[in-house]
Parts: C-alpha cells; sequence; structure tokens
C-alpha cells in the first residue's frame, strides 16, 4: 500500500492533535495498528512518527507499547520549532532562487554590456563613413550628367547612397540617373570625402566653344 503521509508529517499531526485536547496529557494514543489504519501508513512508520514525539518528551512508550501523553507544553514547542524550520526552509529556498535569477540577470547584463561595448566600437569605426549631404549649385558642371558618366567614385571616392529631389528621395539611385540643379547628393566615405566631393560637383559648367 502506497503511504500517504510521511512520519515526521505524522508526528506533527499527532502532536497538533495533542495541543488541541483530542489527546490530553496522561491519556492513552491508540495503538500503531490503529493509528497506522487512520494514517493509511505501515505500523513501521507509525514506530518513526512515535520515536520523534518520544525523543522531545512528548509521550513516553512502555514496555507493552502503550503511548501516553507526556505533555501538551512540549507538544505546542514541537509544532513551533517545526514552523520556524519550515519558515527558515522556505526562505533558504526563495534566497536560493533569488540567486539563481540573480545569476541569470548578471549574464544578461553582461551579455548586453558586451554588445553595447561592441556596438560603440562599431560606431567609432564608421565615423569616417558618416553620411554627408551635398546640393548641387547652379553652373555645375555635373548638371544633365548621369551619375556613370561622371565616374562619381573614380573621382571623389564616395559612395551615393541617396538622391533627393525636391521631397522625393531615391535610395541608391543608379548609374543611369541624370543630376540637376539643387539636388542633394547623401554620400559616404572616408574624412576627406567631403571636400573632394564638394569640390568636383560645384566645379562650374565649362562655356560652350
Amino acid at each position: 500500500m502506497q503511504e500517504k503521509a510521511g512520519y515526521k508529517s505524522i508526528a506533527l499531526d499527532i502532536a497538533q492533535r495533542i495541543v488541541s485536547g483530542e489527546f490530553p496529557r496522561h491519556s492513552k494514543i491508540s495503538g500503531r495498528s490503529l493509528l497506522a489504519g487512520q494514517y493509511h501508513v505501515s505500523p513501521e512508520t507509525i514506530r518513526k512518527a512515535i520515536g520523534l514525539l518520544k525523543e522531545e518528551n512528548i509521550v513516553s512508550v512502555s514496555q507493552g507499547k502503550e503511548i501516553i501523553v507526556l505533555s501538551e507544553q512540549l507538544a505546542h514547542e514541537y509544532i513551533t520549532k517545526h514552523n520556524y524550520l519550515k519558515s527558515a526552509y522556505s526562505l533558504k529556498q526563495d534566497l536560493e532562487s533569488l540567486l539563481e535569477e540573480k545569476k541569470a540577470i548578471d549574464e544578461r547584463f553582461e551579455e548586453l554590456l558586451n554588445e553595447i561595448i561592441k556596438a560603440s566600437d562599431r560606431m567609432q569605426n564608421l565615423k569616417p563613413y558618416r553620411p554627408v549631404e551635398i546640393t548641387i549649385k547652379a553652373n555645375s558642371h555635373v548638371i544633365g550628367n548621369t551619375i556613370g558618366n561622371l565616374f562619381f567614385w573614380q573621382n571623389t571616392g564616395a559612395t551615393i547612397i541617396a538622391l533627393r529631389r525636391g521631397t522625393e528621395v531615391s535610395i541608391s539611385p543608379g548609374p543611369h540617373v541624370v543630376l540637376r540643379e539643387d539636388d542633394v547628393i547623401v554620400a559616404v566615405g572616408d574624412e576627406k570625402m567631403y571636400d573632394r566631393t564638394a569640390h568636383f560637383i560645384n566645379q562650374k559648367m565649362q562655356p560652350e566653344q
């Protein structure tokens, strides 16, 4: 038969029955077999439970295995001690759980910190390539020419990533796009790219011979 309660739980329950007055002082508690039937456990489990109470001087066991209640006060103290121990165990479990959570949070914090550091490093590396905007002025020699015909990258080292024309924006314009006055070129390149590109774009159109 599967036992439904451990001997420690049974000892605690019997102590509670003593405190409640169900088993008054000097009274006899039912034999082990009867208690085993009440708790649906083996007589051996009852023997262990009674043994715990005997160690605390809550009950006595005679040679004839007669169980006598000795002290309601000690039974009450036994229950109180058990509750303290249970509370301490519960707090210990909570602490261990919190420590596990803290460990997971610390590990995640470390991961995020490393990601931030890596991202910052990448941003530092990208600083020379931050986008710049250059407006095509009137009389610029690039007006009416395509990006491809101007050999734009070869002449400037700049990569055009967008072209803004009025309220319209063209992302990564192709080589066949014709440039117009007041177009805004958005380009990236090294730290000297802006000066080279601005100089190239704003060269004046050569008068026709």
